[in-house]
């Protein structure tokens, strides 16, 4: 540069560059990835999915309002953050839950799981998955409690109904030593368009996958965690099947019932909570796959999606630090 030139030139350190996205904006995209979920979901249970997911959305905003007032923080809501958290909430509560149990769930999940830690950011664990968890520990039996759906291609080759879920109906039936359908390709195909009982976000593979493809493309998340999430899950499925086939069904079914899908694109993959190095975000995804095969099949509950990631996010520091790469001009780690 010549002695004379006026150009002047800033040290700092990075970035030196934004490539655009922000919190809102990455929230905007989850909301929009959410939509054919939801769609499916009020298809499906009708008002119960409109009451629920307006109670949870609305709490969860006040929530997060009031308790940043009372902690003398900014009170704007503009990041959408407890929006999101309230539709993920409610995508994981039974259609039959009362209202006022969806108030207290939400309330717990923004004030305990988030606030109470810091706000977006410094939360440690889901905020929605916290929230189902306590719902599920305080009220049981409301929490596995489902309404009426036919069984599409029963063993008996009639039709029955039931008032479980595919996983609480398969748990229940192993106990008296039986599988309680054969899981054929027809059934296969209907519980991937959501013809089946569970949680109201959760029932229709082909929703929640459109909406996954939309995040991918936007690079709102990374394929790792899913990809190991559910490789891990199809694994240990095919094992367990192969194994015994009389008392275990194929990997599909267990792919394509309960959360998988919506635990493995849109809750373990919580930037605030999964790891942030690629390696770690793989031995994330396939810990949370390994942990809720481990409980479906061994556990007391019948489905481990939710545990399971919370688990996985209690030890996402030890991740972090074990698979953060080495610093240009460092020498390696002991």
């Amino acid at each position: 540069m010549a002695e004379n030139s006026s150009t002047q030139y800033v040290a700092s350190t990075s970035p030196h560059a934004h490539e655009g996205s922000s919190v809102p904006t990455i929230m905007r995209d989850v909301i929009v990835a959410m939509i054919p979920a939801l769609a499916w979901a009020v298809y499906r249970f009708q008002w119960d999915a409109v009451r629920l997911t307006g109670a949870c959305v609305f709490t969860c905003l006040l929530s997060e309002w009031v308790a940043r007032k009372i902690m003398r923080r900014d009170p704007d809501l503009t990041d959408l953050s407890a929006f999101v958290t309230g539709v993920l909430l409610a995508f994981n509560l039974p259609p039959a839950l009362p209202t006022w149990m969806a108030v207290v769930g939400s309330v717990f999940a923004v004030v305990v799981a988030k606030q109470l830690f810091g706000g977006i950011g410094y939360n440690p664990f889901n905020p929605a998955l916290v929230g189902r968890v306590f719902l599920l520990v305080s009220f049981p039996v409301q929490m596995t409690t489902w309404s009426a759906w036919q069984i599409p291609s029963p063993a008996a080759g009639v039709e029955a109904v039931t008032t479980a879920t595919p996983l609480g109906l398969l748990k229940t039936s192993l106990t008296q030593g039986v599988i309680p359908y054969q899981f054929d390709s027809t059934t296969a195909w209907q519980f991937f368009l959501g013809v089946k009982n569970g949680s109201i976000g959760e029932v229709s593979g082909l929703a929640l996958i459109i909406g996954a493809a939309y995040l991918l493309g936007r690079r709102c998340i990374y394929w790792q965690v899913p990809a190991f999430f559910i490789g891990a899950v199809a694994l240990i499925a095919q094992i367990l099947w192969k194994t015994d086939p009389a008392h275990n069904l194929p990997p599909l079914f267990h792919l394509l019932s309960g959360g998988v899908i919506l635990g493995a694109f849109f809750m373990a993959t919580d930037m605030v909570t999964s790891p942030v190095t690629r390696t770690g975000m793989a031995i994330f995804g396939a810990g949370c796959g390994v942990l809720t095969m481990i409980i479906r099949k061994w556990g007391g509950y019948p489905e481990g999606v939710s545990f399971a990631i919370l688990i996985m996010n209690s030890i996402v520091p030890l991740i972090n630090r074990a698979t953060r790469p080495r610093v240009f001009g460092h020498p390696t780690r002991d």
